[in-house]
């Protein structure tokens, strides 16, 4: 595998064409402690572009508006080569419930808050962010559709949504002539790979391009905990304020650091970085479209886009399948014959990289 940021691959069941890797702007803005200031922020962005790079990931809430803010600034003069994504339905204001929410009133003024911030007339691809178990998906379909409609949005998508509600809106957006789905946004990764079970296949079946976030699992991947943040040691270095954060969060375990020390193997014998290595096998499925990065330093952006001509042999990828396995779950145990018992990620292996 050797690709280049201006190895355009299509964006699900659509002609949209983006990059293979897109650059996250959650580390744009210093407001949650651990981003990057506007002039790092601003270079982040030169860098990515430079290189050929045409896909940003953003959101309404990101950094408090100054992920939007700063990226609507950096793109003013070449906003018609850029697919700029961006994401509604957090709240928008702690005081005011209908700021938040995927229905009707807050995804219209969600967007026309980001077309301000940035600074734009349209926005490329709309994902809603977080499911809420209460909106009725018609209305939030029909919403969609009307934006689409008004040229105020050009591709619509959904991020954090049970597969079974992904699988029924898109069916009843084809039946009914509204915008269909393009992109499913979940968090993926050799740590993370419990939508390897439901979500991606259904993706695959339903012309969704699959964008995953966290794919170096917060960090964790790149090599950056140790056993000592297991007993819940603070982090003396630079950024660890994000790292108690993601401690939290429960993602350094024994199970994640033995997938690192995987990483960290097939990394050496390659002489690259582990970082590299964990978005490489993300690369390397073929229903992933475009793993999102997030850098906050030149350097972590540089040694990321590393990951596109990476290599990784067919031994190589089988030992690091094997290092973040899970079952599959019921129904898919059951129907391979395993019957829930140990069966492996191993069983789906053929439908995920087929």
């Amino acid at each position: 595998m050797s690709l280049t940021l201006d190895t355009y691959r299509l964006l699900g069941r659509s002609g949209l064409r983006v990059s293979p890797l897109a650059l996250g702007t959650a580390t744009f803005g210093t407001e949650w402690g651990w981003g990057a200031a506007e002039d790092e922020a601003r270079r982040l962005f030169d860098r990515y572009v430079e290189h050929g790079g045409n896909f940003i990931d953003t959101a309404t809430t990101y950094t408090e508006g100054s992920s939007e803010r700063l990226l609507g600034a950096f793109a003013r003069r070449r906003r018609e080569g850029l697919v700029l994504a961006t994401k509604y339905s957090t709240l928008r204001r702690p005081d005011d419930p209908n700021s938040g929410g995927p229905h009707r009133k807050s995804l219209f003024a969600s967007v026309e808050s980001s077309l301000r911030r940035l600074n734009t007339d349209y926005i490329d691809l709309l994902y809603l962010h977080v499911w809420d178990f209460s909106t009725p998906v018609e209305e939030i379909l029909r919403g969609l559709d009307d934006l689409v409609r008004q040229g105020k949005v050009l591709y619509v998508a959904m991020s954090n949504v049970p597969a079974w509600q992904v699988s029924r809106m898109q069916a009843i957006a084809e039946l009914r002539g509204w915008s269909p789905l393009v992109a499913l946004q979940i968090e993926y990764s050799l740590a993370e790979r419990t939508g390897e079970r439901d979500l991606i296949p259904m993706a695959r079946e339903m012309g969704l391009g699959v964008v995953p976030y966290s794919p170096l699992a917060g960090g964790l991947l790149s090599g950056k905990y140790r056993r000592s943040d297991l007993a819940g040691e603070p982090a003396a270095s630079e950024g660890s304020t994000r790292k108690s954060f993601n401690a939290a969060l429960g993602m350094v375990t024994e199970r994640t650091l033995g997938i690192a020390d995987v990483v960290k193997d097939v990394a050496t014998e390659l002489g690259r970085t582990p970082a590299q290595v964990g978005l490489a096998w993300t690369l390397h499925n073929p229903a992933v479209t475009a793993p999102v990065i997030g850098a906050r330093t030149l350097a972590q952006l540089d040694d990321n886009l590393g990951a596109l001509d990476t290599g990784l042999t067919a031994a190589q990828l089988s030992r690091l399948d094997a290092a973040g396995a899970i079952g599959p779950g019921i129904p898919h145990a059951y129907l391979a014959g395993d019957h829930g018992r140990g069966a492996t990620r191993g069983d789906l292996k053929i439908q995920l990289r087929a």
